[in-house]
Order: C-alpha cells, then structure tokens, then sequence
C-alpha cells in the first residue's frame, strides 16, 4: 500500500504561482513513475507532467510555465506551476507507479484544488 499526501494548492491570480508537493509513503522499493494529472469540472483527468525512466513529459498547454521535479530519498514530487492561467484551474491530482512488497502498484493521491481567478 502507497500513500500520497498532496499540499500546495489554492486561490491565485492570473500570472501567479504555486508549487504543488506530493508525499509517497509505504514500503516502497522503487519508484517507476511519478507526476501529476488534473481534472476540471465537466472534463476528463489529463496528464499535466510525469518523470518516468529518467524522462519528464509534459502536457502541451503547461510546456514553459510549469516544472516538475523528484527527491528520490524522500519519494517526493514538487510541481512549481509559474504563469498561472485561468484554464489551469482544476484539482491537481498526485499520481505514483512503485514496486512494492506487494508488487507493482498504481496509486493517486486525494486531490488539492488549484484556482486561478482575479
């Protein structure tokens, strides 16, 4: 079992920024991918960015604004969202690929509400 606890989100203006964090715990042998997705209201879950295999990818609409990056001793993955956009409001969902003691494991963590609004 992998817990995520997420923290960082909240109400910001246009042109603003937020760093997202996003704890793994558990009995984690290895991480194969970590990142995060987001969810607006009425819309699908998308992919905003995930490392995986040493590679980052990001969705096209978050390319140069916003960066993600890992602290493997700490199973900790940070999304510094910079330029903010009305249309990157949405809850930001932390995602986790990791071998366990019981295997290989998806996980997501709860959600934390990202608001872009003057």
């Amino acid at each position: 079992q992998v817990q995520l606890v997420e923290s960082g989100g909240g109400l910001v203006q246009p042109g603003g920024s937020l760093r997202l964090s996003c704890a793994a715990s558990g009995s984690i042998f290895s991480v194969h991918a970590m990142g995060w997705y987001r969810q607006a209201p009425g819309k699908e879950r998308d992919l905003v960015a995930v490392i995986t295999s040493g590679s980052t990818n990001y969705a096209d609409s978050v390319k140069g604004r916003f960066t993600l990056s890992t602290d493997n001793t700490k199973n900790t993955a940070y999304l510094q969202m910079n330029s903010l956009k009305p249309e990157d409001t949405a809850v930001y969902y932390c995602y986790i690929v990791a071998i366990t003691k019981l295997g290989l494991i998806h996980s997501w963590g709860q959600g934390t509400q990202v608001t872009v609004s003057s």
